[in-house]
């Protein structure tokens, strides 16, 4: 008979994941109950443990069945461990009142343990563009370090082909363009990378032209969006990208810039299937334009 459904249904949570790394030695090393005031974060730990809807249900099951999937940690001085999985499970240990948890204790250098950490994490449903951002550029870099890709750079125009698209394809990301944006996110001020976190940039506008801008520029747009309120069209980064560029982007620009309308044409497209259906089948494109605007012209008389 299987097991209950409590327990199937704690494997599917996002922390009680764990990383290939990890299982490939369980069966070697051994599991320590470890006080969970010993266990200390991963340094520059990139991902965010937050008590939300999903930390609440792992906290009900962490109360009623424990950590099953081990954490995985490495050894410090004075008796201490650095978590390398296992942030939300600590965090849910805590909140359901456990002392102590399960945890696999291993010898790893710096690249390795930066490597199991990043690769656990990307398990999760739900990533802000910010947690991928840093932790892509941590797995590069640890990558490089240990001498894998000894071309490897963290600048997008010279990553390699097959190293972007590798990591991608670990990431679960469509190609090694998009790591290579992500990547590109951390070169962004805080304000404005938060933006892009609560989706008032996307990330390839911020990547392609935001994070071309020195760090002064950042601000100032910052600032300006701050005062305004308002966010700037692609138009317009793309001005403020080229004016940079070109070392001629003062405040004044800036200002000017932002504050002119755009001049981006508007652009519609609609399907012809779409269109078809309201009209007779001899009706010739520019038939069906005459029309629409007719149509428009009514309308703009009897609302505006």
């Amino acid at each position: 008979m299987r097991s209950s459904a409590a327990k199937i249904q704690m494997t599917s949570f996002d922390d009680l994941f764990r990383s290939a790394g990890a299982e490939q030695q369980t069966d070697t090393e051994q599991v320590q109950d470890i006080a969970l005031e010993k266990l200390m974060p991963f340094h520059n730990h990139p991902f965010q443990v937050r008590d939300d809807e999903e930390m609440r249900k792992t906290v009900e099951s962490v109360a009623q069945h424990g950590v099953l999937v081990p954490a995985i940690a490495r050894p410090m001085d004075g008796g201490q461990y650095e978590l390398v999985s296992g942030h939300r499970r600590k965090r849910a240990s805590e909140l359901a009142g456990r002392d102590t948890m399960p945890v696999i204790v291993r010898a790893l250098d710096d690249d390795e343990a930066t490597i199991i950490m990043v690769d656990a994490n990307l398990q999760r449903e739900r990533l802000l563009p910010s947690e991928k951002a840093f932790a892509y550029k941590m797995k590069l870099e640890a990558m490089k370090h240990q001498g894998k890709r000894n071309d490897l750079t963290s600048e997008r125009a010279v990553l390699k082909l097959n190293t972007r698209d590798r990591i991608a394809q670990d990431a679960g990301e469509k190609s090694g363009m998009a790591v290579a944006r992500y990547i590109s996110l951390t070169k962004l001020i805080s304000p404005l990378l938060q933006m892009v976190d609560e989706g008032k940039f996307s990330v390839s506008m911020a990547a392609d032209y935001i994070s071309s801008l020195a760090q002064a520029e950042q601000e100032r747009l910052s600032v300006w969006m701050s005062q305004t309120g308002r966010v700037p069209t692609q138009f317009q980064l793309k001005q403020l990208k080229q004016n940079s560029q070109k070392g001629t982007l003062d405040d004044e620009t800036i200002d000017a810039i932002l504050t002119e309308r755009s001049e981006e044409p508007l652009r519609m497209t609609i399907r012809k299937d779409k269109l078809q259906r309201f009209f007779p089948a001899a009706y010739t494109m520019a038939q069906m334009e005459e029309v629409i605007f007719s149509l428009l012209e009514s309308w703009h008389t009897h609302n505006v």
